[in-house]
């Protein structure tokens, strides 16, 4: 308003208006801020800029789009204004002469080593406390009355950029596990503009071109689940304690403890911004269910194991449990190269994915049959619990650095004594042996896991029409021209009835627990499948090629094993009429090693000390 009156005294206005437009405002009061003209203290890039981008070829940059944004901004940097003026900060050590107004300024090496002896013992503090003449050296200390302090601070920049001096660089020893330039810095993607350039800056320029970091990792930030900035104005923050210890409400608020937020953390890519919220943890939660009840199952399993003595050497056992330590050995290397490259979204995810397409899925899903239904000392169970021993290990190493009170957990109810110095999950390190299985028939069982998929689609259609229950309730025919793959069905077929021990395979690599299906009959022709199997129930798989149609088995089913048998009934009366050949032979094993009776329930009224298996 001032400049319009002086403009219209002066006769040069020709207009004025209001009009709208845009004005900076401190985002802490909301208020315009006010722009003056003041002098200031700059420090020239230009003598290194070169050196600084060398620099930046030296450094691992996570996600690589950060050596892109680093070097735009050093490209186009100009002079660093170096100086601000704040009642807060650290001070720029400079005298001003009094009579020349400050044109004329005291700053060099005695002074500045002077006032950093001063600031070693008092602090940076002390150049507001004490006169001047007690700031300047013994030489100056004279013309004490001809100087004054400057009141300038330091660009907050330059004192964080030059952090890597105080931090690593004069503690740099072995005892202290401390070395320079340092691993990694990790902050917010918009620290390439700030204390990753500064920091960058300062070192180069004091260090012969020397960056301070080997590595850099940005993230995003955090938003709530809509998208939005998180503000207490919103009301839409996530407070992490909460999420660790519950809010006030548990139904509403629950514990969900810290690994729970870890595993969140661990499962997003920050190398963008990320969302949280009360749903999002849920689904979070879920996870960790899945990864807790897989390792509940693995322990439960191997109560009654001890390595030394019930493992099954690694050339003895069946193909699917090679495959199976192969793919452990697979996911443990893959994990291991996601957790060095900092991309923990990735190790997570493949844990996860392991947990639940290879292990829950599939594996101990057909190892049900073989750890509860074999007898305890039998080759098919004590194979099973081999795998089992090493993917419990293979699993609370994998995810303890996401997981560790999980993994601890898990670690101190093993139910045998872990080998070695391991003490705990985190000592002893991923054993080399878990990391060097080979991969094993994976085309095989990938094509048996594509051959259940298909099967487990005909037998939806089934189980919705009430044709058949479980799985166990039914036959599977299945055809196929290709000659590959038929062979490798065929090498896989097992016994016309359920016996113990197997005739033509181990029991162990047979369609029959492989598919989880009582009876599977390969056949010559897409007719022989329509012939035996309602059209309803028959179609050519998708993942497989392979035609399969699925019927009611025949037979009757066993009542410990649950797998239909035309034999089912003539063994061993004395433990019913019921069970099938296996079934007998595994009580009776039973019975021979705990010296106890089998009385079955639905044979005979049991005495009440009796035990069921």
């Amino acid at each position: 308003i001032a400049v319009i009156e002086a403009l219209k005294e002066a006769g040069a206005l020709l207009k004025a208006e209001d009009y709208g437009h845009k004005y900076p405002y401190d985002w802490r009061t909301k208020k315009p801020t006010i722009f003056r003209a003041t002098d200031q203290w700059f420090a020239s890039v230009e003598g290194f800029r070169d050196d600084a981008l060398k620099a930046v070829d030296s450094v691992q940059w996570i996600p690589d789009v950060g050596k892109n944004r680093i070097n735009s901004f050093i490209e186009s940097r100009g002079d660093w204004c170096i100086s601000r003026q704040r009642s807060w900060g650290v001070p720029i050590p400079v005298f001003y002469d009094k009579e020349t107004g400050g044109t004329q300024v005291l700053l060099d090496e005695d002074t500045l080593e002077h006032i950093q002896s001063i600031f070693a013992e008092q602090g940076s503090d002390a150049w507001w406390k004490l006169d001047v003449v007690d700031l300047l050296p013994n030489k100056y200390k004279s013309e004490a009355d001809k100087w004054t302090k400057g009141t300038d601070t330091m660009d907050v920049w330059f004192d964080s950029g030059s952090s890597w001096a105080g931090v690593v660089q004069e503690r740099a020893n072995k005892e202290k596990g401390l070395s320079y330039p340092a691993d990694i810095y990790l902050e917010g993607s918009d620290q390439h503009r700030g204390w990753f350039q500064s920091s960058l800056l300062t070192s180069v320029a004091a260090n012969k071109g020397q960056a301070p970091y080997k590595a850099v990792l940005t993230h995003g930030f955090v938003l709530d689940e809509k998208g939005f900035k998180m503000s207490k104005s919103l009301g839409n923050v996530v407070n992490p304690l909460q999420v660790i210890e519950g809010g006030n409400n548990r139904k509403l608020e629950p514990a969900y403890g810290a690994d729970v937020l870890r595993l969140w953390v661990s499962s997003v890519d920050y190398a963008g911004d990320v969302r949280v919220g009360s749903n999002i943890i849920k689904q979070t939660f879920e996870s960790y269910r899945k990864l807790r009840n897989t390792a509940r199952y693995l322990i439960g399993n191997l109560d009654d194991y001890n390595p030394s003595t019930d493992a099954i050497p690694y050339d003895d056992l069946p193909s699917m449990d090679k495959w199976m330590l192969g793919t452990l050995t697979k996911v443990l290397n893959e994990v291991d190269d996601a957790y060095s490259n900092y991309q923990f979204s990735r190790a997570t995810n493949e844990i996860l994915r392991f947990a639940t397409a290879d292990l829950s899925n599939f594996y101990l899903d057909v190892a049900k049959d073989r750890l509860y239904i074999s007898a305890i000392d039998d080759f098919r169970r004590r194979s099973c619990q081999t795998v089992l021993h090493k993917l419990l290990e293979g699993f609370a190493k994998s995810f303890a650095p996401i997981l560790p009170h999980m993994a601890e957990d898990i670690w101190q109810n093993l139910p045998y004594k872990a080998e070695g110095d391991n003490s705990s999950v985190f000592e002893g390190g991923v054993p080399a042996e878990l990391l060097s299985y080979s991969e094993f028939d994976k085309e095989r069982w990938e094509l048996i896991r594509d051959v259940r998929t298909d099967a487990n689609q005909v037998l939806e259609l089934a189980r919705q029409d009430k044709l058949v229950g479980a799985s166990l309730d039914a036959a599977a025919y299945i055809y196929t021209e290709d000659e590959i793959i038929r062979k490798v069905l065929g090498e896989l077929d097992g016994d016309e009835h359920i016996i113990s021990p197997a005739v033509k395979t181990n029991g162990v690599d047979e369609l029959r627990t492989a598919l989880m299906i009582s009876q599977v009959h390969l056949v010559d022709s897409e007719l022989d499948v329509t012939n035996a199997c309602d059209s309803t129930y028959t179609a050519k798989g998708e993942l497989s090629g392979c035609t399969i149609g699925v019927k009611k088995a025949e037979g009757k089913k066993c009542g410990r094993c649950w797998f239909y048998d035309t034999n089912v009934g003539p063994h061993g009366k004395c433990h019913g009429d019921d069970l099938c050949q296996k079934c007998v032979n595994a009580i009776d094993s039973w019975e021979d090693k705990t010296g106890q009776q089998f009385e079955n329930p639905l044979f005979t009224n049991a005495p009440s000390e009796t035990t069921s298996v």
